[in-house]
């Protein structure tokens, strides 16, 4: 009879049951309470990882990678620890508040592109209203951090950063202009500005010579991604130059800007002082990544069919040469002159 009576109960009686009052008034459940804790923990952790993710994360940490060497070298030695930690505590709310506002500006093209369908304002794991309020919560945070424990001239410089971004970049050239990188690319450029505006609370033309560098740098390093998602541009409806124009145009233009990125990174020997050590560096990373830029351009003018052009490869070398490039920076200020 009893096991009659539990074969009819429904799934719906059995979690009423499991949940029903005990004789002292309190609610039953099967779960045990460490289960749910650990649940209620995974769930923060995973709406805190999801927060994150819409700073771009990989963005901020190359960002931060100019900065610090840009201090060292303005410092000619090691700034205060405390100087460090706020500036790139300071840099890394404004990179992120910028991110989270273009996440929330572009969250209907993300969700064409299979690159970025799976950023948390598509998937929906965020709402668009919370984002919003996150990205400019982060970028008032970073100003008053900035204007309070670094200097005013860096907390302009860091609301110019966002504004080139989120305003120049995300909305008005972004959908507009097959150069948008181009311009837009300029706010990345902004922290090697700050950086050496933290240290010396203004600014001379050698750090206007390592703005050039990352400005002349980013075409060569975002349009090989670009032709590799070039379909996800165009089905998003973004003009990006590989979208508009052949590999060959787009390749040619490349080696100009990488030959104004050299021209920029050996300009800064004179205007800064550095050492012959630094100026060998300088061009024999500018040699190879010239030659990495012209192996492209000859693959694109003599395509081979089933061969990958290997724009990733420029991609990532564009990353290396950057990378090297400031650790050369950085490096050259505790070198004998």
């Amino acid at each position: 009879m009893v096991a009659s009576t539990l074969e009819k109960r429904s799934p719906a009686d059995v979690r009423t049951a499991s949940h029903a009052p005990t004789d002292d008034g309190a609610a039953r459940s099967d779960r045990p309470v460490g289960t749910s804790v650990g649940l209620s923990l995974a769930a923060v952790g995973s709406r805190v990882a999801a927060y994150v993710a819409l700073t771009k994360p990989r963005i901020i940490e190359l960002l931060l990678i100019t900065t610090l060497p840009t201090m060292l070298l303005a410092e000619r030695g090691f700034p205060s620890v405390g100087l460090v930690v706020a500036t790139l505590v300071g840099g890394a709310a404004s990179a992120g508040s910028a991110n989270v506002l273009n996440c929330y500006l572009d969250r209907d093209i993300d969700e064409v592109m299979n690159r970025t369908k799976r950023r948390p304002l598509v998937t929906g794991e965020i709402a668009p209203r919370p984002a919003l309020v996150f990205g400019v919560v982060l970028g008032v945070f970073s100003l008053v951090w900035f204007a309070t424990l670094v200097n005013v001239l860096s907390a302009v410089l860091a609301l110019v950063a966002i504004l080139l971004y989120v305003v120049g970049y995300t909305m008005i050239l972004k959908r507009r202009t097959p150069q948008n990188i181009v311009w837009g690319g300029a706010a990345g450029c902004m922290p090697v500005l700050i950086g050496w505006a933290a240290v010396t609370e203004s600014l001379t033309w050698a750090p206007v010579a390592l703005f050039g560098v990352i400005f002349f740098w980013t075409p060569p390093h975002y349009w090989p991604l670009s032709m590799r998602f070039r379909r996800d541009y165009a089905a998003a409806g973004v003009p990006m130059l590989p979208v508009v124009a052949n590999d060959v145009r787009v390749t040619w233009e490349m080696l100009a800007y990488t030959v104004g990125m050299v021209a920029c990174s050996l300009v800064l020997v004179p205007l800064a002082d550095m050492t012959w050590v630094y100026a060998v560096v300088a061009s024999l990373l500018g040699a190879w990544f010239l030659w990495a830029t012209v192996a492209l351009l000859r693959r694109a003018r003599s395509p081979r069919p089933g061969v990958k052009l290997g724009e990733m490869r420029l991609f990532h070398a564009s990353i290396t040469y950057l990378t090297l490039l400031f650790v050369a920076v950085a490096v050259d200020p505790f070198l004998p002159v």
